[in-house]
């Protein structure tokens, strides 16, 4: 039954996706025809079906210079997607508008269907370029945090990154920058909350270079990561090893003590995409148990939307997953789905701080929209 659920919904989407290519591939096609009468429509429906094909493509086991190719054009194909999509829509909701109050005539002349095409490929080029811009920036943002009164001896660094997503596009172009800005602050520990990796490790570029530039970092108390639902799959025992090569400290619902003042907590995220193999979530009651709670108690949770298990022995949560929906209108989901998608949260004072960032990489399109890529710096004291 539930492999029969899965093929409907497969078909459902792939329906629904078609179909909203051949309405966005029709209205691109009336605009042209203005400009150019004599367009040869079969030669335009293959290229456009060829790169509206290009994300189903892309997973196909297939060369892998094909298949970086077709990974290259269907990551940037989605947001191209998206805004036609949106705007095609929005520009015939105002041409229908018009015609109701006879502003537009009836049947409508070929010049309007150019000059709508002509303004959304112009708002679309506009955005997806201001996008990709945006996604190649890296912001800082900090935030002070107050935790337990008997806590810290002094006040503690931490630098907080997530959603890598090493192996997507120009993940690792800009590795070097992301490991650069985290020394500049100087951290005590640095976090690193999930999706390191974008499903498989084998689709690095250059994982020796990665893995020089990840030891790099410099912390007084190192560096720690937990778990995220693109660090499963077929090649999960590849990640494992190049974070241990790396110096990274993954912690599997396991935690450290930090200078015998602070303990840090790394949870076992519980929606992996292809599996942990043999590894799996343990309840939090169970791991608290063998925890000294008279200690602050930092968790690192790669998906903020189990925070309602967390009571007054923790002091911080900090999460990332969301990309604060990464492109516009995608964070009003996230806002709509998760009790906090971004930034600082406390629900009382009963309840742990809770800090969840936009990642600093991205995940599909490689484009930020309402979004920014960020290294987080975390106060405590």
């Amino acid at each position: 039954m539930r492999i029969l659920g899965a093929i409907f919904f497969i078909i459902f989407v792939l329906s629904c996706y078609g179909g909203a290519n051949y309405y966005i591939g029709r209205r691109i096609f009336q605009g042209l025809t203005f400009l150019f009468p004599q367009i040869n429509g079969k030669i335009y429906a293959g290229i456009y079906i060829f790169i509206s094909l290009s994300i189903i493509i892309a997973i196909l086991p297939l060369p892998f210079g094909i298949k970086n190719i077709m990974r290259w054009i269907s990551s940037y194909w989605m947001g191209i997607f998206v805004y036609l999509l949106m705007l095609f829509l929005l520009a015939d909701l105002i041409l229908f508008l018009g015609s109701i109050i006879k502003v537009i005539p009836k049947p409508m002349p070929p010049a309007i269907h150019f000059y709508r095409g002509l303004i959304v490929l112009f708002l679309t080029t506009s955005l997806v370029s201001y996008g990709m811009y945006n996604a190649s920036q890296i912001k800082q943002v900090s935030y002070n945090v107050q935790i337990k009164e008997a806590g810290l001896a002094n006040e503690m660094q931490i630098v907080l990154i997530s959603d890598l997503h090493l192996g997507a596009i120009n993940s690792e172009k800009n590795l070097e920058r992301i490991v650069q800005g985290i020394n500049n602050l100087e951290p005590d520990i640095v976090c690193l909350a999930g999706d390191i990796f974008n499903d498989d490790y084998y689709a690095l570029d250059n994982p020796e270079k990665a893995i020089d530039l990840l030891k790099s970092i410099e912390a007084t108390y190192g560096v720690y990561a937990c778990l995220g639902n693109h660090d499963g799959g077929r090649t999960f025992t590849e990640i494992v090893r190049f974070l241990e090569q790396s110096n990274i400290k993954l912690l599997n619902d396991e935690y450290v003590v930090i200078n015998e003042e602070l303990v840090l907590l790394g949870r076992v995220d519980p929606s992996p995409i292809g599996g942990y193999g043999e590894l799996k979530r343990k309840d939090i009651s169970e791991i608290l148990a063998s925890i000294d709670t008279n200690l602050p108690i930092v968790v690192m949770e790669h998906t903020p939307s189990n925070i309602e298990q967390y009571g007054k022995e923790i002091d911080l949560l900090l999460a990332g997953h969301t990309h604060k929906g990464q492109i516009f209108p995608f964070n009003l989901v996230t806002n709509a789905i998760f009790t906090v998608d971004y930034g600082h949260y406390q629900q009382d004072a009963e309840r742990p701080h809770v800090i969840v960032t936009s990642g600093v990489g991205t995940w599909a399109m490689p484009m930020r929209i309402g979004s920014n890529n960020e290294i987080v710096s975390i106060l405590l004291h």
